[in-house]
């Protein structure tokens, strides 16, 4: 797919991976939908407009049904087609298993798997019409591999993969792309919070000893929406961790 004069909503891209991908989109000539759910800085959607794409802001949470339903209606208010969806927005809530209550375990699933769903059906729809689009969905090297203390999130992102597998096989008949990224350990809020031993504990098992940058998952979203014939794939991006 050539990106240039394209147009992409992506979930959760006021920050982080997110506000990087959606950097990377702008810069590759395609109409950037920004997402957050209370605020996107007047900044970032300057930046994003600086390289002469158009850009609109839509506040929501991916969570609920009513606000999904919404946004959408936002975006194809603004542009006529969207041709990307990238369900980047996600929480973590850390906890081990025997210390972790519902309420931890579904707020994650809620946010991670609800609302991916919820996302791509609403997307779907639209996308089922045009006959074309790309469904680029954020997992995790968690959910392929499990994580202590992440049960919540590793069931959620496994989830995620089994979903995109399945939209991937069902969008085929539309000419419809579905993939997932599997992110490592990357530079973020989410880490940043880690003290100085267990990032020296985590480099340990990652081959090329670093964390990784969220440009580099950015990268790799540019690459699965202009590649036409890869689909139903997990793309891990972390540093080998997973080898």
């Amino acid at each position: 797919m050539e990106l240039a004069g394209k147009t992409v909503f992506i979930s959760g891209s006021s920050r982080g991976i997110g506000k990087q991908v959606a950097l990377a989109f702008a810069k590759a000539k395609a109409n950037v939908i920004l997402n957050a759910r209370t605020e996107i800085s007047p900044e970032l959607e300057s930046e994003i407009r600086s390289y002469g794409v158009d850009s609109l802001s839509v506040l929501g949470d991916i969570s609920q049904a009513e606000d999904v339903k919404r946004m959408v209606k936002e975006a194809y208010a603004a542009f006529p087609q969207i041709d990307i969806l990238v369900n980047n927005a996600g929480i973590t809530n850390d906890k081990l298993l025997i210390g972790m209550k519902e309420d931890d375990f579904r707020s994650v699933i809620d946010v991670n798997l609800v609302g991916t769903y919820a996302m791509t059906r609403a997307f779907l729809r639209k996308m089922n019409k045009q006959k074309s689009g790309v469904i680029i969905n954020m997992a995790s090297v968690v959910g392929l591999h499990g994580n202590i203390g992440q049960a919540n999130y590793a069931a959620s992102k496994a989830g995620v993969i089994g979903l995109t597998k399945t939209v991937a096989k069902e969008g085929a008949l539309r000419n419809i792309r579905c993939n997932a990224i599997a992110p490592g350990m990357i530079e973020s809020d989410m880490t940043s919070v880690l003290s100085e031993k267990v990032k020296a504990e985590i480099l340990t098992e990652i081959p090329l000893k670093r964390l990784g940058d969220p440009t580099e998952i950015a990268q790799t979203a540019i690459f699965l929406a202009q590649n036409d014939y890869i689909t139903g794939q997990v793309l891990s991006v972390d540093g080998g961790m997973s080898i």
